[in-house]
């Protein structure tokens, strides 16, 4: 990769000024290019004014909104680094976070108002629905560094924090265009593209799929305040949107949104789905509508475009994650770090310019996340097929040994979804006298059924796993436990009694 990249915003009011580049769904605001990098042109000049400089943190905390982004354009331009914060979060969690990143000045929205009043007191504010319009006006325009460095930190992202406390993983300029590359090439991102920004801005999904790849194509995006099914199922009617990235849950809130099934979905010309596993039973529903759903895969750490299935490949390799994209190098290999042949599961490890080069101020993480020649460990359990195509098998912590043999969450679980009376299902490890391990399901049912039976979900089961396999225990819950992209927060399970209402228990 070069050493440095150009200012990406200003590049793309030079090549096409008048282009829309936001729209916002709820007023139907228009930014176009030039607007956009003139904005952010005079957010780095507020900033330079507050007193911030090049390496110094800015948090934000808001809802999905185009200020976010030219808050992180604004940053670039001045060579600050963006903290998103997570909403979601109490204040005691975000208070860990601003300790530390130590931001110098904390943006937020109306909708967590009172909450920044409280995180981070000591941080100067400005609020985004308030004094942001004057202070902008009253900024230049000013001349800014017309290269960003290709290793210089852009912002951090805080992990989800699945299995703990959570980390910043440090996102460079390289890494922006490392996954422009991955995704632009596997979807053939173009200037004409249009896409919905909806997953929270503080995940990387929200920022990366597809938003900031279509800014660099030079495309359209629209924003959505938040996952509204009502507003996705109208822009899919307006027929607004050529491509579409999603999570699971969201794909499966849509099937049960009345008019989705429908609304005119041909003129989305590439829909994608990754942040958890897409069960085999979403496959197959889309395809009824003629939808072809490409399964992916990526971390917080690979930018996150790691894997992503071809759409000829969507309905004949259902459960493949596909192949790794052209800037991402993949391995898979034992124990002993030794590549292992088609076929066999391994530790799936990941290299290239997409990937982070660690986690802010914790050398202790980055070493542990890194093999000793550079590798990312991704602590997932994977195989390739001897076509090429790869299959991952589920998190090496979560796999849990029944009686010498390893079980992996991730297969029992995509057994359960295709029993026509369960939506979503976790599996955890649970101790037993006689097994050391054995499973524990709970389920979400689909909307409308009142009760499993549980006889019949574990025959249901044995007819398709093997007996060490198969759960010993089943619950069922009316939701789960999630982190902002929609996976379930599975630590949280094995807490007794657990952070979910039971409905009932077999």
């Amino acid at each position: 990769m070069i050493g440095n990249i150009p200012d990406l915003i200003a590049k793309r009011a030079e090549l096409g000024p008048d282009r829309v580049a936001f729209e916002d769904h709820a007023t139907g605001r228009t930014l176009t290019y030039a607007e956009l990098d003139r904005r952010a042109a005079r957010v780095a000049s507020l900033l330079k004014l507050r007193g911030i400089g090049k390496g110094e943190r800015v948090a934000i905390l808001c809802r999905n909104r185009i200020e976010f982004f030219e808050i992180l354009f604004g940053c670039a331009k001045l060579g600050a680094i963006l903290v998103p914060l997570n909403w979601r979060m109490p204040v005691a969690e975000l208070d860990q976070l601003t300790d530390d990143a130590e931001p110098c000045l904390l943006f937020f929205g109306r909708e967590d108002a009172e909450t920044a009043a409280q995180a981070g007191r000591h941080l100067p504010k400005i609020d985004l629905d308030g004094e942001y319009e004057a202070a902008l006006r009253d900024a230049p325009i000013g001349s800014w560094r017309a290269h960003w460095p290709a290793d210089g930190v852009w912002y951090l992202l805080y992990t989800s924090g699945t299995t703990g406390l959570p980390k910043g993983v440090i996102y460079t300029f390289k890494m922006a265009m490392a996954n422009y590359v991955n995704i632009g090439s596997a979807i053939g991102l173009t200037a004409e593209d249009s896409t919905a920004n909806f997953l929270p801005l503080f995940h990387t999904a929200g920022i990366n799929l597809h938003t900031l790849p279509t800014l660099i194509a030079g495309g359209q995006v629209i924003m959505v305040s938040g996952f509204e099914e009502e507003a996705l199922v109208r822009l899919f009617e307006a027929r607004r949107l050529s491509t579409f990235f999603a999570v699971p849950a969201v794909y499966q809130a849509l099937l049960d949104h009345p008019r989705f099934p429908a609304a005119p979905l041909d003129h989305v010309r590439h829909w994608s789905c990754g942040g958890a596993p897409l069960p085999d039973r979403l496959v197959e529903r889309y395809e009824g509508l003629g939808v072809r759903v490409c399964n992916g895969m990526g971390m917080t750490e690979t930018g996150p475009t790691a894997f992503l299935a071809d759409p000829a490949d969507a309905w004949d390799r259902i459960g493949s994650v596909g192949k790794p994209q052209i800037l991402c190098n993949v391995r898979i290999v034992d124990h002993h770090g030794r590549d292992l042949p088609d076929g066999q599961d391994g530790d799936l490890l990941f290299a290239g310019p997409g990937v982070s080069p660690g986690y802010w101020r914790n050398e202790e993480a980055t070493r542990e996340a890194f093999t000793s020649d550079g590798w990312l460990r991704s602590g997932d359990i994977a195989r390739r097929d001897v076509d090429g195509f790869y299959y991952i098998a589920g998190r090496r912590k979560e796999m849990f040994i029944s009686g010498g043999e390893n079980v992996f969450p991730a297969e029992v679980e995509n057994v359960l979804c295709t029993h026509p009376a369960v939506a979503e299902v976790a599996v955890i490890a649970a101790p037993d006298e006689q097994w050391g391990e054995v499973g524990r399901a709970f389920i979400l049912p689909i909307p409308g059924v009142a009760a499993l039976d549980f006889v019949e979900l574990e025959a249901f089961c044995r007819a398709r796993l093997a007996a060490y396999k198969v759960p010993k225990r089943f619950e069922v819950v009316t939701d789960f436990p999630r982190t902002p992209a929609g996976k379930i927060k599975k630590h949280c399970l094995g807490q007794e009694p657990p952070p979910l209402r039971l409905i009932g228990r077999g």
